[in-house]
């Protein structure tokens, strides 16, 4: 969950370090550093906070060298201080490292590292780490990219790191397991970052690294990498296909913000090439040789975490209503430990914005050893879980850099979409008047969600400011809208720190309309569809207790405007389309609730874009 960045050449590294590291900051934002090699020492530095607390830090200071390293953290291991902020050196100071995820077994190399007179500043697994390396390094005379191996095979947990070594400025080694890690091949240099943001600019060559890979860098020289057990590899090159604006904010106050008004066009572009209206064809290339598996299928088993996991609900009702696939949708962090039930007729689809969810990958694993087919949906090329499936799609929703995610939803719950279309009528199990007419309204979503965000957004900005003082919120939406109830109570939750429950609307008499008085708003999504009049009667019971109801509902309704106490309108669609609509204003409402209350929106406390580590 913390970011890397680490250059190899002829540029000043600082610069690079510093920008790469700003583009990295949504992985973590606790603490920060760096460390340049200025040809004769090792300069270190490192505090608390952002990065722009780092800049400060460093000041006038002397950062001049063509080597380097640079971390953004996101605690696991020590508090956020000065101190345990990475970088971090070896006993003897030869060695610094970056690192991130977690060595579960860094308690007992520390013991032994302690019996053999090494010291620790840190309360971190990483000082461990480097010192293991260091010490492998003078009891067996062995370079470093190999005491760096050894070491390796010694830990256990997961793990991306770089090192710099004082007595050799020309060289730069990185090696990952579980923790995602990405090479830029320039004109005489080289990149490593946690993702491809920080690389973009400079060069549009890289290796994303496999797990138990050693990349050994060293200037003049061409990369080289070896896995652990000592084998060589070739390293396959590829080019990014990703935008330098793209990571800018492009006039907006917050990435949050661009990214909720970028979902027109995530949500064509998740649909471009795939849907085609006027020959009434659904084409998914990513999973053409499996559709057959898909069709006799005995059960689909989703796996996801927060946002994604509620994409999956989404999905269920989906698969469910127009494959008439059984579907189980479950949390990727549980999945694994409790012995859970799978076998080769099953398909596995593990959904991720990043690809690299380290629970979500452990889902995979469990799941392939017990031989069932696994899908991907996800939106990084080139990640672990892109590469680890055995088909899967790509959501093309763009970089999202906000922390709190909005545009990977829809374009994940627009794929699901298309697959589920796709697999019925393969099967034969939606009639196809029905099937033309469902895609026929997805066609239109990203039309009426650009219209959505003309008209709501000012609405939705005075609903918030009434708000934005409460304590508490509860959201409720029954059939495919719960998971978006769920989506709307996760989002205030994450950056607004409002306490926010998400509930079924036929559940509220069983236990949450205790809740409900004067001082409680409740967000409904009401619109027009089969349990419409079910979810007017949850709506009047609640004004009867004197609930205050904000309510989502279908453009023109009238019968829901006249008991609640906010009304916001949504364009008509298709029932199963609904979350593609409704989540926006949701959206919106923790947006402006969170800026109203001077929260950082796309950086909120205690948590990471990418949750890399268990």
């Amino acid at each position: 969950m913390c970011g890397i960045v680490g250059y190899l050449g002829e540029r000043e590294a600082y610069p690079i370090l510093i920008k790469g590291l700003k583009r990295l900051e949504y992985r973590g934002y606790d603490s920060s550093g760096v460390a340049i090699h200025n040809n004769k020492s090792i300069d270190l530095f490192k505090c608390k906070g952002k990065v722009a607390d780092l800049e400060q830090h460093v000041g006038n200071s002397s950062t001049t060298g063509g080597v380097g390293i640079g971390h953004t953290r996101w605690a696991t291991h020590g508090e956020p201080n000065d101190v345990n902020a990475h970088p971090h050196f070896s006993q003897s100071e030869n060695l610094v490292m970056i690192h991130n995820g977690i060595i579960e077994n860094y308690d007992v190399i520390k013991k032994q590292l302690v019996s053999r007179g090494y010291n620790f500043k840190s309360d971190t697994d990483t000082e461990v780490f480097v010192n293991l390396i260091e010490d492998i390094q003078k009891s067996a005379n062995l370079k470093l990219g190999e005491a760096v191996r050894i070491a390796l095979k010694k830990v256990v947990g997961a793990y991306a790191i770089t090192i710099i070594d004082k007595s050799n400025p020309n060289i730069l080694i990185a090696a990952k397991k579980s923790s995602p890690l990405v090479v830029g091949v320039g004109k005489g240099e080289f990149f490593i970052a946690s993702d491809a943001t920080p690389i973009v600019e400079y060069t549009k060559n890289v290796v994303y690294l496999e797990d138990g890979q050693i990349v050994i860098l060293k200037k003049g020289k061409d990369l080289k990498v070896v896995n652990i057990e000592d084998v060589q590899q070739t390293p396959y090159v590829q080019e990014l296909d990703l935008q330098l604006e793209e990571l800018e904010k492009g006039g907006y106050d917050h990435f949050m913000l661009k990214e909720i008004y970028e979902q027109p066009r995530s949500i064509n572009d998740s649909l471009r090439g795939r849907l085609d209206v006027r020959k009434g064809a659904v084409t998914l290339g990513g999973i053409k040789d499996y559709e057959q598996k898909f069709t006799n299928a005995q059960r689909l088993i989703i796996v996801a975490c927060g946002t994604s996991w509620h994409a999956g609900l989404v999905g269920e009702y989906l698969f469910e209503e127009l494959a008439r696939i059984p579907v189980e949708v479950e949390y990727a962090s549980e999945f694994r430990y409790r012995n859970p039930i799978v076998n080769e007729n099953d398909i596995v689809l593990a959904i991720s914005q990043s690809g690299e969810t380290a629970d979500t990958l452990a889902a995979l694993e469990l799941a392939k050893g017990k031989g069932a087919t696994i899908l991907g949906i996800c939106n990084v090329v080139g990640s672990t879980i892109s590469r680890l499936t055995d088909a899967g799609s790509y959501t093309h929703a763009g970089p999202e850099i906000g922390v709190a995610s909005t545009k990977a939803f829809t374009a994940q719950v627009t794929l699901l979409t298309l697959m589920a279309l796709k697999i019925g009528r393969k099967k034969g199990t939606i009639l196809e008047s029905r099937f033309r007419l469902i895609i026929s309204a997805l066609d239109s979503i990203p039309n009426q969600v650009e219209q959505l965000l003309e008209t709501c957004n000012d609405q939705v900005k005075y609903i918030a400011d009434q708000f934005k003082d409460s304590r508490n919120f509860l959201y409720l939406g029954r059939g495919v809208n719960f998971p978006v109830a769920l989506e709307g109570a996760l989002k205030l939750k994450e950056i607004s720190y409002i306490h926010a429950e998400g509930y079924p609307a036929a559940e509220m008499k069983h236990g949450p309309i205790a809740l409900i008085d004067e001082e409680m708003p409740m967000v409904v999504i009401a619109t027009k569809d089969a349990s419409y009049e079910k979810v007017v009667s949850n709506i009047q019971e609640a004004k009867a207790r004197k609930g205050i109801v904000i309510a989502v509902v279908t453009e023109g309704d009238t019968q829901v405007k006249e008991i609640a106490d906010y009304t916001i309108e949504i364009p008509a669609t298709n029932d199963l389309l609904v979350p593609l609509l409704a989540t926006i204003p949701l959206q919106l409402l923790s947006y402006h609730i969170a800026v109203m209350r001077g929260c950082n929106v796309d950086q909120p406390r205690n948590l990471a874009k990418s949750v890399t580590v268990e």
